[in-house]
This record gives structure tokens, sequence and C-alpha cells, in this order.
């Protein structure tokens, strides 16, 4: 059976860096009406690596938008950083991207025209923040890419993109990192790789990370994994192996 108990937290009163509390969404009208998400409350804390597993239509790209920021629920509220999201014009909602938010997709979604460097520092300079070289150039060595800074997107492999795009969503410190699929374009190794940075940030810096997967083996990197079915959230466990995973993921099938 899928272990329904939440995550233990492991102290009384922890900090939540995103959290969900009774979020629907709803697409059309009538017979063509699509409930993607149906009542789902989560609280993420920080610090915490979550990864959300599901079957395909499950819910996870719906959750993964909505805890960005990037849409509304049609009811319930979000909260980043301890702001509620919800009913923020988009204005208010860009600016609190920028502070609370950074992104890693499975398309890397790098600027062909930028170097690495720049493609990392582009929040930065968005959002006219002066650059901490000192700490660029950490970031760029710890991710690998200390010899790759002035290469465009097209002269850099899967895996050094994806870790380009890392470090772009790290440069800025963000209340909590969201990864959606961030292995799935790559080979088994530069994966692996890209989960080690990602359990490192969380290791070193306490980046609260939450990642949309559909690899067992990505999720068993995580603190706590959510299974999702149907739109609801049907099995929350700590800290799960591999093979209790695929063991939960087929009980869902």
């Amino acid at each position: 059976m899928l272990d329904t108990a939440p995550a233990p937290h492991t102290q009384q009163d922890v900090d939540i860096a995103i959290a969900a509390r009774a979020v629907t969404r709803t697409y059309g009208e009538g017979d063509a009406t699509v409930h993607a998400l149906r009542g789902v409350t989560l609280d993420v804390p920080a610090g915490q690596f979550t990864a959300i597993m599901g079957p395909s239509g499950s819910g996870k790209s719906t959750l993964m938008h909505l805890l960005a920021g990037l849409d509304r629920p049609t009811e319930g509220t979000v909260h980043i950083g301890g702001e509620d999201v919800t009913r923020m014009k988009d204005a208010q909602l860009t600016k609190l991207r920028r502070r609370h938010v950074g992104f890693v997709f499975q398309a890397f979604n790098l600027l062909p025209v930028l170097s690495a460097e720049e493609n990392v520092t582009l929040p930065l300079s968005i959002a006219g923040r002066k650059i901490d070289q000192g700490a660029l150039g950490a970031l760029m060595q710890r991710m690998g890419l200390d010899d790759r800074r002035d290469h465009r997107p097209s002269e850099l492999s899967g895996g050094q993109q994806q870790r380009v795009a890392i470090a772009r969503a790290l440069i800025a410190k963000p209340t909590v990192l969201l990864a959606d699929e961030p292995t799935g374009n790559l080979d088994s190794q530069a994966g692996h790789e890209v989960l080690s940075l990602l359990r490192e940030a969380v290791e070193l810096d306490g980046q609260t990370t939450v990642m949309v997967t559909h690899d067992p083996k990505a999720a068993a990197a995580a603190d706590r994994v959510l299974f999702l079915n149907d739109g609801r959230i049907v099995g929350d466990q700590a800290k799960p192996t591999e093979a209790q995973i695929l063991a939960a993921m087929k009980e869902l099938a």
C-alpha cells in the first residue's frame, strides 16, 4: 500500500518554503471540464528536496506551474516564501518569482546567443542586481563549467547545458528551486551528475528543491517523494528507495 502519511519533519516549528492549501485547478466548462487538481494540500519545509511522481495526466505539471506562480488555482491558495501569490497581479508575481523561484527545465531553456556565463547571470541582470564575481566563479567551478564560461549552448553537451541551467537557477539564491524533469533529455551518466549537483545544493546550501520526475532513480535522490494520481496526493514517503518507488508506481498503474 502507498504510505499516505506525511513525511516527518525534523523540528517542531519548521520554516515552510512553499505551500499549497486545498488547491484545485479545472480547465474548460460543462462536459469538457478537466479536473487537473482536486484539493491538493502540501507543505515543503525549507531545505528539503521533494520529488513529485505520478502517471501521465496525474496533475504533476499543473501542480508545478501553480507552485511556481506560473498559473493560478481555480480554488485554494499557494504561498511562496510566506507570501500568498494566489491573488497577486502579474507584475507582482514577476517580481516575486525573481526573488524567490529558480527554474530548471527538461529542455534547458538557454538563450542561444548568450554564453554560458551570460545565461547564468541573466536573472541578476534582468533584476538589476549586482553580480558578485567571486560567487559566480565559485558556482561555475562547482558546476564543472569553469572552462566553458565563454561557450554558447550549441557548443555544450546536454549535460553541460543542464548544469548551466542549474547555475542560472542557483545564482540568485532562490527560496525554492523548481525542476521539471531535469534529467529527461540526458543520458544516464549526465543525469546522475545533474542529480548529484541538485543534491549537493540541498546539502551544502540548504536549497529547497521541488522536482517533477518520471524516473524512480531520480526520485530516490530526494528526501521525500509525493505520489499524485487523478489530481490528488495519494502517497507521501520519506527517503524511499528506488525499489519502494517502483512498487508505489506499479500500484498506481
